[in-house]
């Protein structure tokens, strides 16, 4: 399918294989995802857990498809100092391997106050912990030295505001964008996180525009936010329960989305996220009505200059 954007279309293979939820998709080898990738004419996805690991081997795979690795998350832990020469070596050998890969930008996110991958969390606890002062300066100075090393490997760091950390709300946003070096630190604009994080995921994109390098295209479905908050469930139980899907498929216009980065001119990676049970949601039909969701905007937009 031939879409008329500005931007590069590509698709995450978490709509295959859950990362935060090991049992959806536990069974898809990443033959299959890549096969279903170039089957849908899209040419970028993310790293994914049942990627080949090495090098040379991940290479040759995506090159026989046609295929460009674009990214792969890298969680930092900033807010907590003792831990920040061990976590900026760790962070160069990331920015290393997607150097290699051709990738431009990397996915950050602090895990420091999250529920689910702060280590120092207990499993009684329900709550994201809010940073503090102290913390917040940690982590902007860490962010900033981490954009360094990026740079000097000609990436961007792209920091993701996530569900379920302490950087998802329309203010932690905005702090974090104050903190930071704007030639060292970008956003991971990400629709759905922002809607989940209470932000109107098109003010946020206007808001913060001169900092987004790369943008994920995830949808919402309310109800079960809604139903999900009521109940005070975290965040991967939310994923579990089906709160994410496809660009379409949920409550968000993507019209005024897509039409204000087109306007813009946005030119980097835009990746479709479900993360949602494929067994349930099959992750290749899911995909092929989010672009012809996406073309319908596309051609439209283009229908009216």
């Amino acid at each position: 399918m031939t879409l008329s954007l500005p931007f590069q279309l590509g698709i995450h293979p978490i709509n295959w294989v859950g990362e935060d939820v090991h049992e959806h998709g536990t069974d898809t080898t990443f033959e299959q995802i890549m096969a279903d990738i170039s089957a849908l004419g899209l040419k970028g996805t993310e790293m994914g857990r049942k990627y080949p690991k090495d090098v040379p081997t991940l290479q040759r795979e995506l090159a026989a498809r046609d295929i460009q690795l674009v990214s792969q998350w890298k969680s930092v832990f900033f807010t907590e100092p003792s831990r920040r020469a061990q976590e900026l070596e760790a962070y160069r050998e990331h920015v290393l391997f997607l150097k290699a890969m051709g990738a431009k930008v990397i996915s950050t996110c602090e895990i420091g106050g999250s529920l689910h991958w702060d280590p120092r969390r207990s499993a009684h606890e329900t709550e994201v912990a809010r940073l503090n002062d102290q913390e917040w300066r940690h982590l902007a100075e860490g962010l900033n030295q981490a954009g360094a090393i990026a740079r000097e490997h000609g990436l961007k760091l792209t920091y993701h505001h996530h569900g379920g950390t302490a950087v998802e709300r329309p203010e932690e946003i905005d702090r974090l964008m104050e903190l930071t070096d704007p030639n060292l630190v970008y956003l991971l604009y990400d629709t759905g996180h922002a809607y989940y994080g209470g932000s109107d995921p098109l003010s946020l994109l206007r808001k913060h525009y001169d900092r987004i390098a790369y943008v994920h295209l995830k949808d919402i479905r309310p109800h079960i936010l809604e139903e999900a908050r009521q109940e005070g469930v975290d965040f991967v139980t939310c994923i579990r329960k089906g709160v994410f899907t496809v660009p379409g498929d949920g409550c968000i216009d993507f019209t005024q989305i897509i039409g204000e980065l087109v306007q813009r001119g946005y030119s980097g990676w835009a990746l479709l996220e479900g993360e949602q049970d494929p067994a349930v949601h099959p992750a290749y039909e899911y995909a092929r009505k989010a672009l012809a969701y996406i073309n319908s905007i596309a051609t439209a937009k283009k229908e009216e200059v």
